[in-house]
């Protein structure tokens, strides 16, 4: 008997000019024992259902039609009462850990207050508990990370507190949003396996909604395609991604970056309605190429960088080595990935490229130019123009205040205060055209957009600058498949056709192979190997790049 019922769901937003459907008709059923994946593009509907078990909808949102039962629980009934069943019988895994977590409370408090309120236990028990359940998610040295705030720990290591919290008031159904999203395929292995072995000794029943198939592939029983608020197809995992029956669906699973081979282009769903980039580029008209010699751009020397536990205090005792002795090369035009679990160095050695840290030994020398020791500031704005970066969240990366014109002419004003105004907004629209996005877009604001179309404009205001060197932290791992498939296109489209170099950082590896000519590969600050992309993952060399590889999700795994 099934343990949670949906039945006829429908989530309706009610705007002044129209009704957004955000959920129709939707009956899904979860077993316990049972891992259901919830999968979609960005907008289909797969954290509205979720969010619909829970009365987590947000205002003008609400539940339309239809009921949701839990047991012998209905939920849809007096939705009030759901407050004491949160926590409690349904454990929740949000996407974001930055937005899930107190910043203000250390996080052993938080899990003591949570295990305290659903509980009947005393604080050393629950202590004893939090304690246990962090080393249960893997982290490390859990007795001393019990009193850190979240802003002390990685994005990967805030998710794994998230997912603590969830687990510690033992729930019988588990609702994961994207669970992995920040984590490393090691950690994200070890998560996995965690929820998989919890499934199964707990009894519980579990929707994971991911944009991952990889995963999908390895961890869920069923899977459920949503597609505009519509319940496309349900069946099993193998079924569903090996011989699905809906067009939408195969579309979906063939945009799934393959990873035992290399491709040159990524599948696009709809690919015949979206224009690509290629040979369509505008801005190549205003881009002062230079000629590519295949020479050193990037040159990494002995670098290193340390940060103090503790601010006001000079014990070195306490300091943490996030990069150590690190050396590698990236050549014009060439695009370099760097790898590696979360807190291996990897966005650090990103930051102290682009100068945002300083490094504690060690020298970067871009185009033979030693930028470590740049004083003056005409040299650092040289400097600037030609290196930018894309970060992972382009939400928290773009001001919401302003225009998107307005965030997009910040960088050009800044380094060519004498252009003209109508030259400008022409640039602009040039920019906008270059990532696929609408003149009309200029008008509005960051809040208007989707996470695609936001990294958009991250990729239109980074080029702004007609730069050399792209640093490109994570800029994909939010995205769905599909979307994802549209911007790493569009990266390899603008590299071709802008003669760009790129520093791809990534823990998606299947992603990493189709985008980097070389590969290196972090772990606890220190560089482990750097190989040609194709060597590395066919014939690696260190053990932790084998343990890497072994880890990574395979889609292909069904087809066995």
């Amino acid at each position: 008997m099934s343990f949670l019922k949906i039945n006829n769901l429908s989530v309706n937003y009610e705007m002044r000019k129209e009704v957004v459907h955000a959920a129709r008709n939707v009956n899904i059923e979860v077993n316990k024992g049972e891992i259901l994946g919830l999968v979609g593009e960005s907008g289909s509907g797969k954290s509205t259902v979720g969010n619909a078990i829970i009365n987590l909808i947000d205002e003008p949102g609400k539940v339309s039609n239809g009921s949701i039962t839990l047991g012998d629980i209905n939920l849809s009934k007096d939705p009030d009462n759901i407050i004491k069943y949160r926590g409690k019988k349904i454990g929740l895994i949000f996407q974001d850990p930055q937005t899930s977590l107190n910043p203000i409370l250390t996080i052993g408090e938080q899990l003591i207050e949570t295990i305290q309120t659903h509980l009947d236990l005393s604080r050393e028990e629950a202590k004893n508990r939090s304690i246990n359940l962090l080393k249960e998610v893997g982290i490390k040295e859990a007795e001393k990370r019990f009193d850190n705030y979240p802003h002390q720990f990685s994005g990967g290591m805030r998710q794994r507190v998230v997912i603590s919290l969830a687990l510690c008031c033992e729930p019988e159904l588990l609702i994961a949003d994207e669970p992995t999203t920040a984590l490393d395929v090691s950690i994200q292995s070890q998560i996995l396996k965690l929820i998989k072995k919890l499934t199964k000794d707990r009894n519980l029943a579990v929707i994971l909604i991911t944009h991952d198939m990889g995963v999908i592939a390895e961890t869920t029983n069923r899977v459920a395609v949503m597609k505009n608020g519509n319940l496309v197809e349900i069946g099993a995992t193998k079924e569903i991604l090996v011989s699905p029956k809906e067009d939408y669906t195969k579309s979906l699973v063939s945009s799934v970056p393959p990873t035992n081979k290399k491709i040159s282009r990524f599948k696009i769903i709809d690919k015949e309605k979206r224009k690509l980039v290629k040979n369509n580029i505008k801005i190549l008209d205003r881009w002062t190429k230079k000629e590519i010699k295949k020479q050193k751009l990037v040159e990494v020397k002995n670098l290193s960088k340390s940060f103090d536990d503790n601010f006001f205090t000079e014990n070195l005792k306490n300091s943490v080595m996030a990069v150590n002795d690190v050396s590698f090369n990236i050549n014009e035009g060439e695009s370099f990935g760097l790898v590696g679990e979360s807190g291996s160095g990897k966005s650090t050695i990103a930051k102290m490229i682009v100068n945002l840290f300083k490094p504690s030994s060690g020298e970067i020398f871009f185009d033979n130019v030693c930028v470590t020791k740049l004083k003056k500031s005409i040299e650092m704005m040289k400097f600037r123009k030609q290196i930018q970066m894309i970060f992972q969240d382009p939400y928290s990366s773009l001001n919401g205040r302003l225009k998107v014109k307005d965030i997009i002419s910040e960088p050009i004003k800044l380094h060519n205060s004498s252009i003209s105004k109508n030259d400008l907004n022409n640039y602009i629209i040039d920019l906008l055209d270059s990532v696929e996005l609408t003149q009309k877009s200029a008008e509005r604001y960051p809040h208007e957009f989707s996470g695609g179309q936001r990294q958009r404009i991250s990729i239109a205001r980074a080029l702004a600058t007609q730069p050399r060197l792209l640093v490109c932290d994570e800029p994909t791992s939010a995205l769905d498949v599909s979307i994802q498939a549209q911007i790493l296109n569009l990266l390899k489209d603008l590299q071709e056709q802008l003669n760009l170099t790129i520093l791809f950082i990534s823990h998606d590896l299947p992603v990493v192979r189709q985008m980097c000519d070389k590969i290196g590969v972090l772990r606890n600050g220190k560089l482990c190997e750097v190989s040609n992309t194709e060597e590395l993952f066919l014939k690696p060399k260190h053990d932790y790049t084998k343990e890497l590889l072994h880890l990574m999700p395979k889609i292909e795994s069904l087809y066995k």
